[in-house]
């Protein structure tokens, strides 16, 4: 058994881990990190990067064909072997050597194989050969193992060996039908991929698409796909069953045949097996932390990205792991500690100011508050649509353009605190709107901030004429 001493210890290389890891390097500590997959996570081989290369070629051939002009320019589908290689492209071919090569220039160490905690400061990492190494931490140990997909307890699913979102992005060859169970953001944008590729697809969605979304963020989304001649059953499947035919869902609708089923009903934590009974934590749950990504009842532990259950998203957890690392730093050293909200060492975005895309056909762009759950939060709201269609910009995007904005407004102190677009290429809208919730500008004092015209932007000053002059 061999034995290394670490100032800090981060379980998990992918791109959270690597945040962590590299802050608190810059901050003066010697870090390791230890993965017992690829380095660089389910983001850059198995999410993020690698769904949205399926995904863009299909919307960007959709946005040239309702542009006359170039429209006739486009004669044929998509090329599936090339959009399979240009999404081989962005995951290296499952090869971490390039993050490797980073990790290295970086400063950071690495350990490979499977990490468990042994006791405060402790951690034990088995390699694929049977060799453990024991690391001890002087200031700290970081969680960030992330999130699996979570399983619903159908009868024969298991046994039916269903895909999991890391089967879909990485598909070589595409299956002639596809179930997808769930109606979900993973739902939504491997139905929009698969439907491009050439496979039919079934959603099965009981509570409908984008659940928790504004409701006319999932209605626009379904119509669309309904238009592309998705299948959307809004039933629970009751039983699957692989057969020589393939995969057989049963439901009270009645049974569903597809080639290959998928399942993005939710994510669970990846915490069973790395000790967190050691440390007085109950393995497989999501682990409880502060602002500054501590766990309560410890100076030294710390869990950050999906694995704390805050915002399971990968730019929130990177976030995250840059407040984490700074913190760790800084307490390291003595030095003082910005907790307060908004400090530079918190995650005070978590709470509110939570952007996200789906990449569907049209893009959901939203942040912060939806107005379902304003009333909820006893916040007293104003909410203003405008229909983006109407927007000069947007005629000029693409003919019959359709899309909708909708702003969450709080009435007593007069600034934004959510936002949602729907339409194509909205996704470049949000970081506006993060801004101004994030700056808590004033409703006034936006009617300054002027939209170039003619853009997509110019919706800003539509909702704000919808909402009056001061």
């Amino acid at each position: 058994m061999t034995e290394n001493n670490w100032d800090v210890i981060v379980i998990g290389a992918g791109a959270v881990g690597e945040n962590v890891a590299d802050r608190a390097v810059q901050g003066g500590l010697s870090v390791v990190l230890v993965e017992s997959e690829l380095v660089g996570g389910e983001c850059s081989y198995w999410a993020c990067m690698p769904s949205k290369a399926l995904i863009r070629s299909g919307l960007a051939l959709r946005a040239v064909e309702k542009l006359p002009g170039a429209a006739e320019a486009v004669t044929g589908g998509i090329n599936v072997e090339a959009l399979l290689a240009r999404r081989n492209s962005f995951t290296s071919n499952w090869d971490d050597a390039g993050q490797v090569k980073w990790v290295k220039k970086a400063g950071i160490g690495l350990e490979r194989g499977h990490a468990r905690l042994a006791g405060p400061k402790t951690v034990t990492v088995t390699a694929d050969d049977g060799t453990v190494t024991t690391l001890t931490a002087n200031h700290a140990v970081v969680v960030s193992t992330g999130s699996d997909p979570q399983l619903p307890n159908v009868p024969g699913l298991i046994e039916a060996q269903p895909w999991t979102p890391r089967e879909a992005t990485a598909v070589k060859v595409v299956p002639e039908s596809l179930a997808i169970i769930g109606g979900g953001v993973v739902g939504v944008e491997m139905a929009t991929a698969y439907r491009d590729l050439g496979a039919e697809v079934t959603m099965f969605a009981r509570s409908g698409l984008l659940n928790g979304q504004e409701d006319f963020a999932g209605e626009m989304v379904e119509k669309a796909l309904k238009e592309r001649d998705v299948t959307i059953v809004r039933t629970s499947p009751t039983r699957v069953e692989r057969t020589a035919d393939g995969v057989v869902i049963e439901t009270p609708d009645g049974s569903f045949t597809a080639s290959e089923v998928l399942i993005a009903t939710g994510r669970a934590a990846r915490t069973n097996d790395i000790g967190l009974e050691t440390v007085g934590l109950e393995p497989g749950d999501w682990i409880r932390v502060d602002d500054t990504m501590l766990v309560p009842d410890t100076d030294w532990l710390y869990a950050v990205g999906d694995v704390n259950h805050r915002a399971l998203l990968t730019h929130q957890g990177k976030y995250q792991a840059r407040a984490a690392g700074d913190v760790i730093a800084a307490r390291a050293k003595g030095e003082s500690v910005d907790d307060a909200p908004w400090g530079a060492h918190v995650a005070t975005a978590d709470h509110g100011a939570v952007p996200q895309v789906t990449f569907s056909d049209p893009e959901v762009a939203s942040v912060g508050v939806m107005s379902h759950d304003a009333e909820k939060q006893g916040i007293d709201a104003q909410v203003v649509d405008y229909n983006i269609g109407w927007v000069a910009g947007a005629s000029l995007q693409a003919d019959g353009y359709e899309g909708h904005a909708r702003l969450v407004i709080d009435r007593e102190r007069q600034v934004i605190i959510g936002a949602t677009f729907v339409g194509q290429d909205v996704a470049e809208l949000l970081h506006s709107a993060t801004i101004a919730i994030v700056g808590e500008v004033p409703i006034a004092r936006l009617w300054h901030a002027v939209p170039s015209y003619p853009t997509i932007s110019e919706v800003w000053l539509r909702l704000l004429e919808t909402i009056g002059r001061p």
